[in-house]
């Protein structure tokens, strides 16, 4: 069972910057290969797709809203994924969540198999 835990989070002003991280863990983990991402649900908002990286962190994808100011990357060797958050606007305030998946795309929240609890980004104008 993979396990992921998130930090980083916090309060930032508009214009700002933050670096979340996601710690995964597990006996299984080393196994596969597989896609690491981030979503975020803000209030009263479905959670949507921010970004993802592929297992040699190689392939990255982007949200159109996050293009250009937010970075996905990864330490394999730590077992942490990253995510660089330049120019925070406070339509970015949100729980972000680190995500796992056995496939080689992601976009959509059903294809995810593991979840960590969250951590919240507060932006404030």
């Amino acid at each position: 069972q993979v396990q992921l835990v998130e930090s980083g989070g916090g309060l930032v002003q508009a214009g700002g910057s933050l670096r979340l991280s996601c710690a995964a863990s597990g006996r299984t983990f080393s196994v596969y290969t597989y896609t690491m991402a981030w979503f975020r649900q803000a209030p009263g908002k479905e959670r949507e797709f921010v970004a993802a990286i592929s297992w040699s962190g190689g392939r990255t994808n982007y949200a159109d809203s996050v293009t250009g100011r937010f970075t996905i990357s990864r330490d394999n060797a730590k077992n942490t994924v990253y995510l660089q958050m330049n120019s925070l606007k406070p339509e970015d305030t949100a729980v972000y969540y680190c995500a796992f998946s056995t496939l080689a795309v992601v976009t959509t929240t059903n294809v995810v198999n593991v979840w960590g609890k969250g951590t919240l980004v507060t932006v404030s104008s």
